[in-house]
């Protein structure tokens, strides 16, 4: 633990690096095709934040979406969201032709999956036709070699959504009792396998294209001197291939069902607490292999991204535990999680601990402590801060180690939160901003780059002013979320300016040590 305080001292001297970003998901992206892609859009958009002096780009989790479109409900915890691969890209790789991705009139302004994932994929099985006829072997090599590199979680993911497709989509757990259990010298899996190959095939193509063109981005990233956030949610869904292929890592019963599912338990703002259903984690089956599956999920993102947040940071030190079949998180109870010892195993197998600690909401003094220790920084949200001058999310109790939101992903827009304060509390705003409420959204952009907090960061729709239309999720509903996309014309030249001078004003442009 000595070699740890040693490290964490490191990660201090390096927090002192302040800086500033942008939250926006690249399914928010303009795009003709439906939906945000990896394409020219892309680009643009980090030669925005270039302009705009911002040194992070922060993103959602960028796996397949399941249930409800939710980024933080998918198939895999290692995959890519194959929506999100851009045609355009496609069309100078020669794996389509213009006539195949002319856009049959997707909206504009909110993504409509349902029509997107019909017409990518008709897109997908042509490439995958022409890839495997024999006509870019250059292509071809580079496949052949990510299928490799990848193997340890590709060859599971790919057959889990064979098998899934050609059962319709259903649950897992609703398959023949054959398909479920990978234990031992399973011949019918085998044989699916092998019926399957060029299903098999043709999803590991569709990761190779989206780790292809998502390394691109991420290079031109790179030579901006914009690193990017991800997200990595602390639970995997039920409905997953990685509880699939390993089962003995989870609570399970006899009969691969869960034994308890995840949550959180009732509070202020939710009497009936909120009923994730996730299935939780054998910790214990864990740590017989010293966090393997975990240490293989974090060196995995962080090829993709360069800091990650840790959703759910609680439920490391402990989870709530919800009985299975029960319709609301009130019955739940606390269960230990490995804790502090954990990140120790992490630590020492990755070298450092890149990570946010996403502390949010209901937390225990354990962790506050294990985060500290740690030298992880805690997030503050400036929407949770005005109805008593003591409230932690004020600037002035922030601690340097934070980094600091104007709202998340799951908050209303600041526009659209500020007419529904009550009055209370609009009059300490108005007191605490020296201000009317005129321009509140950038007011409160200016107050985040002006704390303490080593990172400061605002969504994109705050940079835009937005209302309530542009909220990207609401906690507890089930669909409609997840779909809004701002418009090119929308992004102008002053916004850019407005951040480049703030950024500057409050010495939030990193130095050559960074």
């Amino acid at each position: 633990m000595e070699g740890f305080k040693k490290k964490g001292d490191r990660m201090k001297q390096h927090r002192q690096q302040r800086s500033a970003g942008i939250l926006l998901h690249p399914t928010s992206l303009p795009s003709p095709y439906g939906i945000g892609d990896f394409g020219s859009a892309a680009y643009r958009w980090l030669d925005w934040l270039q302009k705009a002096k911002q040194s992070w780009w922060q993103i959602l989790p960028l796996g397949p979406t399941g249930l409800g479109d939710s980024p933080y409900q998918s198939f895999s915890a290692f995959a890519g969201n194959v929506n999100l691969i851009s045609p355009e890209m496609m069309l100078q790789d020669n794996l389509l032709t213009k006539e195949e991705i002319v856009e049959p009139g997707f909206p504009a302004n909110f993504v409509d999956y349902d029509r997107v994932t019909d017409w990518k994929r008709q897109l997908f099985r042509h490439a995958w036709d022409r890839l495997r006829s024999g006509q870019l072997v250059q292509l071809q090599e580079a496949f052949q070699l990510f299928c490799s590199e990848e193997k340890y979680w590709l060859e599971d993911y790919a057959l889990f959504m064979s098998l899934k497709n050609a059962r319709r989509g259903q649950n897992w757990y609703n398959w023949p009792r054959e398909l479920i259990r990978r234990e031992g010298d399973n011949k019918v899996i085998e044989f699916a396998a092998k019926e399957l190959s060029d299903e098999v095939g043709y999803y590991q193509f569709g990761q190779f294209l989206f780790y292809r063109q998502w390394h691109k981005i991420r290079e031109y990233a790179r030579q901006r001197n914009i690193k990017i956030i991800g997200d990595i949610p602390i639970f995997v869904s039920g409905d997953s291939a990685d509880i699939w292929a390993n089962p003995k890592l989870f609570l399970l019963d006899g009969t691969l069902r869960p034994k308890a599912v995840a949550g959180v338990p009732p509070d202020y703002f939710s009497p009936t607490g909120q009923l994730w259903g996730n299935p939780h984690y054998d910790w214990a089956a864990m740590k017989t292999n010293g966090y393997r599956w975990w240490i293989d999920r974090i060196r995995s993102t962080l090829r993709q991204v360069d800091l990650i947040r840790l959703d759910h940071f609680r439920g490391f030190f402990g989870a709530w535990h919800v009985p299975p079949n029960d319709t609301t998180a009130v019955n739940g109870h606390w269960v230990e999680g490995p804790g502090k010892e954990f990140f120790y195993h992490l630590q020492k197998e990755l070298g450092s601990l890149p990570l946010i600690a996403e502390d949010l909401g209901e937390i225990s003094d354990d962790v506050y402590e294990g985060r500290d220790e740690l030298g992880l920084p805690g997030m503050k949200v400036l929407q949770f801060a005005f109805d008593n001058p003591r409230n932690p999310f004020l600037p002035h109790e922030y601690q340097q180690n934070a980094v600091v939101y104007t709202g998340t992903h799951d908050n209303d827009t600041t526009q659209s939160w500020y007419h529904q304060l009550p009055e209370f509390q609009r009059h300490y705003l108005h007191r605490y901003l020296s201000s009317d409420g005129h321009e509140i959204s950038w007011k409160l952009i200016r107050l985040a780059w002006s704390s303490v907090a080593d990172y400061a960061i605002a969504p994109l729709q705050d940079v835009l002013s937005l209302g309530n239309d542009a909220r990207m999720n609401l906690p507890g509903t089930a669909t409609g979320n997840w779909r809004w996309r701002y418009q090119e014309h929308q992004l102008e030249g002053w916004m850019a300016d407005r951040l480049a001078e703030w950024t500057e004003l409050y010495a939030r442009i990193p130095g050559p040590s960074q």
